[in-house]
């Protein structure tokens, strides 16, 4: 009866301090958490009238329209090694999450234990003050279960669980940053592969178009129609278009290795096929208003987590200053003879309510404080800033898109007129009305623009990509959490 009655009021106390906590839930010290407050524009500088779409896909890739890319991307999400780490991370934050969870219920163990003592025949007895007999020996077994918990009454644990939720969160948002800057650079890679291979087409064609024409006139300087000066005109423009051909090769081949890279692939087993981009037109991609950064791009949403973990983290080290309340318990059996172990008589139980009271820490507690509210106007600055740079991102890519869109156009009359000008030049130098060295100005002129559109057409590509990149790409926090 008396061991039931310990139990009881083991319990009664028990379902006090949980009350107490339940009652307690809403009381948690520390500042609560608000989002910091930024300029928001009312539209972006480079924006122009009617850009106000739907946001772009979460598989953004797929406007361009290309199966190789489609492909190549599907590869890296699979394969890349900074995204498969990127999902460890995030595993590991989830778990520590669950562990400051656990804090929030109490701790039960088993701790079975046996001693032996054999005691001194000189020893007196502590009972009867007689000495004990020679050799005397005695078995202790004892199977205890522990209970300790913490009773959060200030909120310091519930604040705990808060910030590594956050930091959680923080990291499953890193992921989509992983993520896109994966899908975002193999495509950047991909188009310049295409961009290098129309160079290499231009330049090849170029080549083949010199070699003929050395051999023409070293026909004609053997008959006598011209000079050897000619000749050697014609051969240094052949080797140096040669030169840009190899160059152009060796630049290939070096993306070809990066993107392999970014796929998960090694290097001497990865090809891609060569596929020239000539005059391809970007999708056209909405900006949306500046407000809606806050939501798409994943490394704001980022900061913003880290934010709310170091606010939770204020919390933590206010409640450092209030009183803390535990118990510890233990119930369970202890006997001399393994035998009887088990026996009612046997039973033990024991409870330790305990308040622990801060009185001095020597200002541990006051700078651990300061030190938690300016790790949170850290991660503040690195809110706002992020915020900014989404907007800066934005306002580039629009600009660069717009102003290589007229390049591009540009470019093309350039290659037009400059395909007359080498038609002229050429008549001209056969009817004997001009000098070669009209023909090979042309010539490199006409060379000149053809590679300069094809990377104008490029960079269009590029800043096309930028501004996907800039808008977050499609990414969502609910899409992230689904896909893990």
């Amino acid at each position: 009866m008396r061991f039931r009655r310990r139990l009881a009021r083991l319990g009664v106390a028990l379902a006090g301090l949980a009350g107490m906590s339940v009652l307690a839930a809403g009381c948690m010290v520390g500042p609560d958490f608000k989002r910091p407050e930024v300029e928001q524009p009312p539209r972006f500088k480079s924006q122009a009238d009617g850009e106000m779409g739907p946001p772009v896909p979460a598989e953004w890739w797929q406007l361009y329209r290309d199966p190789e890319l489609d492909r190549l991307i599907a590869t890296a999400q699979a394969s890349n090694q900074n995204l498969r780490i990127a999902v460890a991370r995030v595993d590991e934050a989830r778990a520590l999450a669950r562990v400051a969870g656990s804090y929030l219920f109490p701790t039960i163990s088993a701790d079975p234990q046996f001693s032996y003592n054999r005691y001194s025949g000189n020893r007196a007895s502590t009972v009867t003050g007689k000495k004990i007999a020679s050799g005397a020996s005695r078995n202790d077994w004892l199977i205890p279960i522990d209970l300790n918990y913490e009773v959060d009454v200030w909120g310091r644990v519930r604040r705990s669980l808060e910030s590594a939720k956050a930091t959680a969160a923080a990291t499953a948002n890193d992921v989509g940053v992983v993520r896109l800057t994966v899908e975002t650079d193999v495509t950047r890679y991909y188009y310049t592969l295409r961009s290098l291979d129309a160079q290499a087409e231009i330049l090849a064609g170029t080549v083949t178009a010199y070699e003929e024409q050395v051999r023409l006139l070293s026909v004609q300087l053997r008959t006598g129609l011209v000079s050897a000066i000619v000749v050697h005109q014609a051969e240094a423009q052949l080797q140096t278009t040669q030169a840009q051909l190899r160059d152009v090769q060796r630049a290939r081949a070096d993306q070809e290795h990066a993107l392999a890279i970014l796929c998960g692939r090694p290097a001497p087993s990865f090809t891609v096929a060569a596929n020239p981009l000539h005059e391809s037109t970007p999708p056209a991609v909405p900006p949306g208003l500046p407000g809606q950064l806050l939501t798409r791009r994943p490394d704001v949403a980022e900061a913003e987590q880290n934010v709310r973990a170091a606010n939770a983290q204020i919390g933590v080290a206010t409640a450092e200053f209030y009183p803390k309340f535990t118990i510890t318990s233990s119930a369970g059996f202890e006997s001399m003879d393994i035998a009887t172990v088990f026996n009612w008589q046997s039973r033990v139980a024991s409870i330790l309510p305990s308040i622990s009271i801060p009185i001095f820490q020597g200002g541990r507690l006051r700078a651990n404080l300061a030190a938690s509210k300016a790790r949170y106007e850290q991660t503040v600055g690195t809110y706002v800033n992020q915020v900014l740079i989404a907007y800066g991102d934005v306002e580039d890519a629009l600009t660069d898109l717009h102003a290589f869109s007229d390049e591009v156009g540009r470019l093309r009359d350039a290659v037009g007129a400059s395909q007359s000008y080498l038609r002229l030049a050429q008549v001209q130098y056969r009817q004997g009305l001009a000098d070669y060295l009209i023909v090979i100005d042309a010539e490199r002129t006409l060379l000149a623009n053809q590679l300069s559109l094809a990377q104008a057409v490029y960079l269009q590509m590029g800043s096309s990509i930028h501004l996907i990149k800039a808008l977050g790409g499609g990414w969502s926090p609910a899409e992230e959490t689904a896909t893990r």
